[in-house]
């Protein structure tokens, strides 16, 4: 009983969550239901291939889509929706949305730039 009072000021003022909204969408990005996100989009979520083979003689290559400028409603359509090759995560609206802000955050940079050379044309 003694160490339950000790502790209640620790707990009261214990305002903060355990892990931030950008930690909660970096985890989520890193490893959702055992399959990592950045395994197919990349680390940034540029995208990446996959694979390449040959297809007789054609090389075919599958490749993991860039999604730094994917819209949140596109992002939680797709990850609810059926894929030949994406995994299905079944993900919450909120899930989704801390991996769309960790990958915007993430992205701020090259997002700001890209948007600066579209209006300097």
């Amino acid at each position: 009983m003694k160490r339950l009072i000790f502790l209640l000021p620790l707990l009261l003022s214990a305002s903060e969550d355990f892990i931030s909204h950008y930690e909660y969408g970096e985890m989520l990005y890193n490893n959702p239901r055992g399959v990592s996100c950045a395994q197919c989009h990349g680390k940034q979520g540029e995208g990446k291939v996959i694979v390449k083979y040959l297809e007789g003689k054609e090389e075919k290559v599958i490749q993991g889509s860039d999604i730094r400028r994917k819209p949140l409603p596109q992002m939680v359509h797709t990850l609810n929706s059926f894929h030949e090759i994406m995994p299905r995560y079944y993900l919450t609206d909120e899930e989704v949305k801390a991996i769309y802000d960790y990958i915007q955050e993430k992205n701020e940079d090259y997002l700001s730039q890209e948007q600066d050379s579209n209006s300097t044309k």
